[in-house]
């Protein structure tokens, strides 16, 4: 592989298919484990046509309304980090994944597991953090819901939230959309997030702050969309970050993805809290991050107008897709050479969102 001329077409990973009788960590790291978890236990037992599509956020007619339906819950460590905490994240990722599909988010729904023994103080500053968020956002929360576990059951607080909003007409952003010739276009740099937590709970420092890049995207893909409403993709990289993201539109589109892994913006900190770490960056979850698939002939427009608005001034492109070594990531190093991207087996970095 070292010459980058390795013919990549009937490549296949030699690992044995995984066996576990129970749950483990891996299974929601959003890597191989979860989508062996998906797939082969999720879907058969719930079924349909629009669950099997594996979006951010599902897309579902409602009268003469399309409207994107998405949920996620939230299990952070610690609850607040450098950036952020539980309640914003909630909200920008389920914002987030709404505009994934490039919907309006309009209302979200709230849910509370709480540990009993938890102080309501606590509570209290991740319902602030959740209302100011949503605010931010142009959203509302409308309805929720609140649990109680016995002590030593829980880990203080757990949130799901749940949101909808409107799908412009003549917009159609999901994975199997990409084809060869696509431009890949990240919006800034990469990795923030998960070194962000990652050092508060472990008590590391890196010399400098790394904060992360949690945000509502919503924004964003509204500028790109007045570019052009034929944007085939959307993703936003949280677990199993870039990587993860690249691999799930390759699967899911059938095109092979080309990346150029000296045009992704990793800053200096990050990059060597990982070297330090052993971590690779692409695998790292972000939280204001998106990568956007589009046709050549608009990519350039659309990259001026990202870089147009605060959360894609650092926007840049860092690959495309080709139609050889169909569904395979494959990335060029900065010597020259080709290494596959694969999907993580589970997650470098456990509850991070």
């Amino acid at each position: 592989m070292t010459d980058g001329t390795t013919d990549l077409a009937d490549w296949s990973c030699p690992a044995p298919l995984r066996d576990h009788p129970v749950v483990v960590m891996g299974h929601g790291g959003g890597g191989a484990l979860s989508a062996e978890l998906t797939e082969h236990l999720f879907l058969p037992a719930y079924g349909g046509e629009v669950l099997a599509g594996l979006a951010d956020s599902a897309a579902v007619s409602l009268g003469d309304a399309r409207l994107a339906f998405s949920t996620d819950t939230y299990v952070v460590r610690p609850l607040a980090f450098p950036g952020g905490g539980i309640g914003d994240l909630a909200v920008n990722g389920t914002v987030n994944d709404l505009a994934m599909s490039g919907a309006v988010p309009a209302y979200l729904s709230c849910a509370f597991l709480l540990e009993e023994g938890t102080p309501l103080s606590t509570v209290g500053r991740v319902a602030d953090q959740i209302g100011a968020a949503a605010r931010a956002a142009g959203v509302q929360v409308v309805t929720g819901d609140t649990k109680v576990v016995d002590s030593g059951h829980g880990d203080g607080v757990y949130v799901n939230t749940s949101g909808i909003g409107l799908i412009p007409e003549g917009v159609d952003i999901r994975p199997g959309r990409a084809r060869p010739g696509d431009v890949v276009i990240l919006s800034g740099p990469l990795g923030q997030h998960g070194i962000a937590v990652l050092s508060v709970r472990e008590g590391l420092s890196f010399g400098t702050g790394i904060v992360s890049d949690t945000a509502p995207l919503n924004g964003l893909v509204r500028e790109m969309l007045l570019v052009t409403r034929d944007i085939h993709v959307l993703r936003d990289p949280t677990r199993g970050g870039l990587a993860a993201s690249l691999n799930e539109v390759a699967r899911a589109s059938g095109t092979g993805v080309v990346l150029d892994e000296r045009a992704v913006p990793v800053p200096e900190p990050v990059a060597g809290a990982c070297a330090f770490l052993g971590l690779d960056p692409l695998y790292v979850a972000n939280e204001g991050r998106l990568v956007a698939f589009v046709a050549r002939e608009d990519a350039d427009a659309v990259l001026e107008a990202m870089r147009g608005h605060v959360l894609g001034r650092d926007a840049v492109v860092i690959g495309a897709c080709v139609a050889e070594h169909p569904s395979v990531v494959v990335a060029r190093t900065a010597l020259g050479a080709s290494r596959i991207v694969d999907l993580p087996l589970g997650e470098q970095l456990p509850r991070i969102c």
